[in-house]
C-alpha cells in the first residue's frame, strides 16, 4: 500500500485495517472523504469535493472477518492543496503515526511532529492537535498519569522487595486520599554514601511537566573520582518551605537508620529560605554554603558582565582573604552596583577562605548532571520518573564498579593526578625542618610552613583540598613519610569500591507487577489519587519576540496640546505647569 492505490477485489485482514489504509490514502493523496455508511460490515464513501466522482465501497466477506473492495468508480477531478491541513488527519490518527518516534525519543516535541508530517504527508496540521496527539501517545505506551499515582504503593512496595534496606514511602493528604508527597533512597546509595563518598549534599529542585506537575527535589554527593552519586530523591505536589523540612527530615530518617553517628556534612544549595531553615533544623552541626554555580549565574543575568562572573570565581576559589579582597575590590572597579548586590552574600556562605566548614574544593553541586538523567522524563507519568532514575543508578553503579577494578593507583584518578602535579612541583623546592612534624618548605617566589601533624599549610590548600600540596609533599619527602597516608580517606580507590559495593536490583517490569485488581479510583478509599491541582490544559503561553519586532523601528508617540514628542494629551503635565505657575 506504499503508493496508496485500490483495485476492485483487494483484500484486508479486518475493517479496522480497510479504515486505516483509506484513510492513509486519502491523507497522502490530498483529498477529502466523506463517509456515506461505516459499520463493522460495510464502508461506502466518496470524494468529498463537489463534482469529484470518485467513489469507493467495500464490504465484510462471510465467515471471516476480512474486508473486500467491491467498487470503485471514477478518478478524481477536484484539486489538491498540500498545504491545507485533513480532516482525516485525526488525533488518532498522529498518534498511530508517531508512536514508534515516541517509544525511541521521549523529548519528541510537537513541531517536531509538525515537521515530520508536513515531509511526508504534504499537509499542514494545528500545534495544538500534535501536542494532544503527542499526550495521548505517551499515554497509550506509559500509561496515564492517573494509573501512575495509582500504582506508586504496589511499585513502592516492590522497590523495598527487591532491594532491601532501601526507602520508598508515599504521602497522601485528604480524606479522598489525594497524593502530596514521595521519598525513594535505595539501599546502595544510603551504604555508599555512608561508607565512600565525600561527606558534602547538594539540595535541588527540577519542576516536572506531567499531566498533574509536582516538583522532584534531590539530594546529591560526589564520589572519590568527583563524580555524581545521587543520595535520596523525592516528589512532591508543591515546592514550599514545608515540603523542603519533610524531605530533609526523611533524608535524616534514612541516614540515621543505617550509622550510629551521621557525619559533619556540608550542604549545598541555591541559599533559599526553605532549604536553609530546614538544614539548620534537621542537621544542626552541619554547614551550608551557597552553590557558586548559581551565584554566578545570578550575577550573570543581573549585571550581564562575563567579566564580573569570571572574578566573582577567582574570589570563591582565593586560599587566602588578602587574595580574596583584591578580586572583590576589582569586581567594585568595574561596577559598584554589583559589589553592593553581592552584600547580600556573606562571603562566610560561598568564599573558600571564609567558609567554616569543608568542601574538598567543590564549590558547586552537581545537580545539573542529575537533572540531565530525568530531563526527558519530566513530562512522563510519576512511576516512569522514578524508572528512569532507577534504570540510571543500576547502570551507572555496575559501570563505575568494573571501571575501578582496572584502577591500580592508591587514589582515584582525579585525586592522583592532583597529587602527581603536587610531586612535581615538589622536586624544586627546599625544605627545612624545624622539628619532627613542622617544616619550612622555599620556593622560587615564596616560603610556607608546613605542619604534618595537623596536615597544616599556610598556603591553606591542603586544608581545603584533603589532599597534600606540593610544600606538604616536599616536607613529607624530606622525611621520607608516605604522602598517601596524609590523604583523606575519601579520595582513595578503596573508598570508591566501597562507594558501589553494594548493586541497585532490577525491578519487575510492569507486566508483571500491574495491579489487575484495582477498583476504579473512584470506590476504592486506599487508592492513591492523583494531586487536585493539575496542569492547565493546551500549550503553555510564552511572550515570544520576533526577529521582524527586533528590526522594527519604534513608534514615536506625540501629543497634540503642547506638540513634544514622548507622551500623550492624556499624561501631558503642560497643564497642570502651567496651572502651578500662575498660582
Amino acid at each position: 500500500m506504499e503508493d496508496h492505490s485500490f483495485v476492485v477485489g483487494q483484500e484486508f485482514p479486518d475493517v479496522k485495517s480497510f479504515r486505516n489504509a483509506i484513510k492513509e490514502a486519502a491523507i497522502a493523496q490530498h483529498f477529502e472523504l466523506r463517509i456515506i455508511k461505516s459499520d463493522l460490515i460495510r464502508y461506502f464513501a466518496k470524494c468529498a469535493a463537489e463534482g469529484c466522482p470518485w467513489r469507493i465501497r467495500a464490504v465484510k466477506l462471510p465467515n471471516a472477518p476480512t474486508f473486500t473492495i467491491r467498487s470503485l468508480e471514477g478518478i478524481h477531478t477536484c484539486g489538491r492543496n498540500a498545504q491545507n491541513g485533513h480532516h482525516q488527519a485525526s488525533v488518532d490518527w498522529i498518534v498511530s503515526f508517531i508512536e514508534e518516534r515516541l517509544r525511541d525519543n521521549i523529548n519528541y516535541k510537537p513541531k517536531d511532529i509538525l515537521h515530520d508530517i508536513h515531509k511526508q504527508y504534504g499537509i499542514t496540521i494545528p500545534y495544538k492537535q500534535a501536542w494532544r496527539a503527542k499526550e495521548r501517545g505517551l499515554a497509550a505506551i506509559y500509561g496515564s498519569s492517573e494509573e501512575g499515582y495509582c500504582l506508586l504503593p504496589s511499585y513502592c512496595e516492590l522497590i523495598r522487595k527487591t532491594n532491601p534496606g532501601s526507602i520508598a514511602e508515599v504521602f497522601t493528604a485528604g480524606a479522598d486520599n489525594r497524593f502530596q508527597r514521595l521519598f525513594v533512597s535505595f539501599y546502595a546509595s544510603i551504604y555508599g554514601f555512608l561508607n565512600g563518598c565525600l561527606p558534602i549534599v547538594g539540595l535541588g529542585a527540577i519542576q516536572l511537566k506531567s499531566k498533574y506537575l509536582g516538583t522532584l527535589l534531590s539530594a546529591t554527593s560526589f564520589d572519590a573520582d568527583g563524580g555524581l552519586f545521587p543520595l535520596a530523591f523525592g516528589v512532591v505536589d508543591v515546592e514550599n518551605d514545608e515540603s523542603w523540612m519533610w524531605f530533609l527530615s526523611e533524608l535524616h530518617k534514612a541516614l540515621e537508620m543505617n550509622s550510629e553517628n551521621i557525619l559533619q556534612l556540608t550542604f549545598l544549595s541555591n541559599g533559599q529560605k526553605g532549604i536553609v531553615d530546614a538544614v539548620r533544623r534537621k542537621f544542626p552541626n552541619s554547614c551550608h554554603a551557597f552553590c557558586m554555580r548559581f551565584l554566578s549565574e545570578s550575577v550573570g543575568r543581573e549585571f550581564k558582565n562575563s567579566r564580573l562572573v569570571h572574578l566573582l570565581w577567582k574570589a570563591a576559589y582565593a586560599t587566602t582573604s588578602i587574595v580574596f579582597k583584591q578580586k572583590m575590590a576589582e569586581i567594585e572597579e568595574i561596577s559598584p552596583e554589583a559589589a553592593k548586590w553581592m552584600q547580600q552574600f556573606p562571603p562566610s556562605h560561598w568564599a573558600l577562605v571564609y567558609f567554616e566548614g569543608t568542601r574538598y574544593g567543590h564549590l558547586s553541586s552537581n545537580l545539573e548532571e542529575f537533572n540531565r538523567w530525568i530531563l526527558e522524563a519530566r513530562e512522563l507519568p510519576i512511576i516512569q520518573v522514578i524508572e528512569q532514575i532507577q534504570s540510571k543508578l543500576m547502570t551507572e553503579f555496575e559501570d563505575r564498579r568494573l571501571k575501578s577494578s582496572s584502577w591500580f593507583s592508591v587514589l582515584a584518578p582525579s585525586a592522583e593526578k592532583r597529587m602527581i602535579e603536587a610531586v612535581d612541583c615538589a622536586s624544586t623546592y627546599q625544605v627545612l625542618r624545624s622539628d619532627e612534624v613542622e617544616f619550612e618548605v622555599i620556593s622560587a617566589d615564596r616560603s610556607d610552613i608546613v605542619n604534618i601533624g595537623i596536615h597544616y599549610c599556610s598556603c591553606r590548600d591542603w586544608q581545603l583540598h584533603g589532599i597534600p600540596c606540593s610544600h606538604a609533599v616536599a616536607a613529607l619527602i624530606s622525611c621520607r613519610k608516605d604522602i598517601y597516608a596524609f590523604t583523606e580517606k575519601c579520595f582513595t580507590v578503596a573508598s570508591y569500591r566501597e562507594t558501589y559495593a553494594e548493586g541497585i536490583h532490577p525491578i519487575p517490569g510492569r507486566l508483571e507487577w500491574r495491579r489487575g485488581d484495582v477498583a476504579p479510583m473512584d470506590d476504592d478509599p486506599q487508592v492513591v489519587r492523583p494531586p487536585k491541582f493539575r496542569r492547565p490544559p493546551g500549550r503553555p503561553e510564552n511572550k515570544r519576540i520576533c526577529v521582524e519586532d527586533l528590526n522594527r523601528e519604534k513608534h514615536t508617540v506625540h501629543c497634540s496640546r503642547c506638540n513634544q514628542t514622548g507622551h500623550y494629551k492624556t499624561t501631558c503635565k503642560a497643564e497642570i505647569m502651567k496651572s502651578i505657575e500662575q498660582f
